[in-house]
């Protein structure tokens, strides 16, 4: 059975994903360190004891966290529409995905969140939701040509238009890269603003999320996207003792999407 099919089920993924940031430049600091994701077609997905759609649980996905208005989103309508503006419409064999990190005993932040179009094995286009730590959020819509299979070896950019750290500039653009296969995924994403920018990677197995992976997740990485907003802010401190020059909080874009 394909990725896109097994989803279609309503088959719900863990994705442990492996984490790298590094910055380029004069000045640099990285690290490395793992996230607990799930991968999802949240119109056809049966969770797991542990795991709620729209209600409190160890973890939850809610609607209002995604799609649109940072807090009053609308979910896949929203990502559907999307696409469909981009030419890529609903049709039978495409599914909508969408890989984030769960509520955590109703706790959400998400740095990155990724809607995904998947037909069988194949990734047909991808909006990367956003989030900023001060409230802020903005999406990127990438695709190939005439949205041609996304391959590991497919190259999409974006301008950067959306403030994510205090330390860097709104300039420059993101170069993205994924490798989805039926067992893992791979995402590199290069933020370049001259001989400055960031290198991310996220990589990491696709497995059945069952209630003990739930269970072992909350163990062994306790606190979810809360623990991960206090890694946030511990790098953002190295980075200011480090000497990094602070940049005030711009305006959010008026629109709400790149294409």
């Amino acid at each position: 059975m394909t990725l896109g099919a097994r989803l279609a089920a309503g088959e719900v993924l863990a994705f442990s994903a492996q984490i790298t940031h590094a910055r380029r430049g004069p000045l640099r600091h990285s690290f490395r360190t793992r996230a607990d994701h799930i991968l999802l077609a949240p119109e056809t997905a049966h969770p797991p004891r542990g795991l709620s759609l729209d209600r409190f649980n160890l973890l939850a996905l809610y609607r209002r966290d995604h799609g649109g208005p940072r807090g009053a989103g609308r979910g896949t309508d929203w990502a559907w529409d999307q696409f469909a503006q981009a030419g890529l419409a609903r049709a039978p064999g495409r599914v909508l995905a969408l890989l984030t990190q769960p509520r955590f005993l109703g706790y959400w932040f998400n740095p990155v969140s990724f809607w995904m179009l998947i037909e069988g094995d194949a990734l047909c286009a991808v909006i990367a939701e956003v989030n900023n730590t001060f409230g802020q959020r903005h999406s990127y819509l990438l695709a190939q040509p005439d949205f041609a299979p996304i391959t590991p070896a497919t190259r999409m950019s974006a301008r950067k238009v959306f403030h994510v750290s205090p330390f860097q500039d709104v300039a420059g653009e993101y170069r993205f890269r994924f490798a989805l296969r039926p067992d893992g995924l791979s995402i590199l994403i290069s933020q370049i603003d001259g001989e400055a920018g960031v290198e991310t990677a996220m990589t990491g197995a696709l497995s059945p999320l069952t209630t003990g992976a739930i269970l072992a997740g909350a163990l062994r990485r306790p606190g979810g996207a809360l623990r991960v907003v206090v890694q946030i802010y511990s790098h953002a401190a190295r980075l200011k003792l480090k000497g990094a020059a602070y940049r005030p909080l711009p305006p959010a874009p008026h629109e709400e999407i790149s294409r």
